[in-house]
């Protein structure tokens, strides 16, 4: 039996703490004190339901996606399950995938939309170890920092993502954070439109920024370190050794032309990669980004996500 939920305030008395099992959110809402209380009370009744959801589909959840080859298998019935398929369903017959790439971010959108469906709120956020859904009122505004490594001070970059911008999903996957990946990606941000686009869509850059059978990096089959992993034997980035320069752009121009792609499609608006202390971005028209003390590869650094779609390990969220 394991152990019951937590939901409390944190210390400063203005952000949640919603805790069960491997799913840690922090949230903040801001508004009206009377709607934040009933906001944070909707997410709170949410949240305490989502873990046995999931963990009732989670066979399934762990099944790869491929193009029609759900049309026979059992529908997915928990609404997080289903935003976690159509978040991955873009991905399908091109890459391995699974519902699971996209948890965290479908996790963090539920848990926003609650709070937001019955409370008037000026902005919020729910902040998914990295992974983040936004709410945005009429002009208002976040500045979001992207994290290279997730186990200590690294800020690499900002974003700010405005009201009149589409984006209201921020995820970072990279090779040392808290999940498995198939790349040498220090840290891959991506901003959507949905927290599990941008989830499913960091994972898949991230990925594909990789230098395959460079003596450098050392992998091991993800089941051997985690036996039921949803990604079998396939080998798992566990170290990335000094890289020549033109080594690390490589890399990055391998997960930028995905990058690239996705914006084409319509799937994310932009994104930033790192490894080694090098930044490609992605995005001709992205937020408003700002690097620190890094050799950055920008299509565009100044113009907003204002135009409608034509089709950080975890970042930090600053609440400015």
């Amino acid at each position: 039996m394991r152990e019951p939920p937590i939901v409390r305030l944190l210390p400063d008395g203005e952000r949640l703490h919603l805790h069960d099992g491997p799913i840690d959110l922090i949230v903040q809402a801001f508004g009206e004190r009377t709607h934040v209380e009933e906001a944070y009370g909707a997410g709170a009744r949410r949240f305490v339901t989502v873990l046995d959801e999931l963990c009732s589909e989670l066979a399934l959840l762990r099944t790869a996606v491929r193009i029609g080859a759900r049309c026979s298998a059992p529908a997915l019935q928990g609404a997080v399950a289903r935003r976690m398929e159509a978040a991955v369903a873009p991905f399908a017959g091109r890459w391995f995938i699974t519902p699971m790439a996209a948890v965290a971010g479908a996790v963090a959108e539920e848990i926003l939309e609650a709070m937001t469906a019955g409370a008037v709120l000026q902005r919020a956020y729910v902040n998914n170890g990295g992974d983040i859904a936004l709410h945005l009122g009429p002009g208002e505004s976040f500045r979001i920092g992207m994290i290279e490594h997730p186990d200590r001070q690294s800020l690499f970059g900002m974003a700010t993502v405005s009201a009149a911008d589409s984006v209201r999903g921020v995820a970072t996957s990279g090779w040392r954070g808290r999940s498995f990946s198939l790349g040498i990606a220090d840290a891959v941000t991506v901003l959507a439109d949905h927290a599990s686009s941008a989830d499913a869509a960091a994972t898949m850059i991230g990925n594909a920024v990789d230098l395959p059978g460079h003596p450098a990096i050392t992998r091991a089959p993800a089941n051997s370190i985690q036996p039921d992993t949803d990604l079998g034997d396939r080998l798992v980035t566990r170290a990335v050794g000094e890289l020549v320069a033109t080594e690390v752009a490589e890399a990055l121009a391998r997960g930028a032309a995905v990058a690239e792609e996705l914006i084409a499609a319509g799937i994310i608006r932009a994104a930033a990669l790192c490894l080694q202390g090098q930044i490609r971005v992605a995005g001709a028209a992205a937020p408003e980004l700002e690097f620190i003390g890094k050799s950055t590869f920008a299509a565009s650094l100044e113009a907003h996500l204002t135009a409608p779609a034509e089709k950080a390990a975890p970042g930090s969220f600053t609440g400015a």
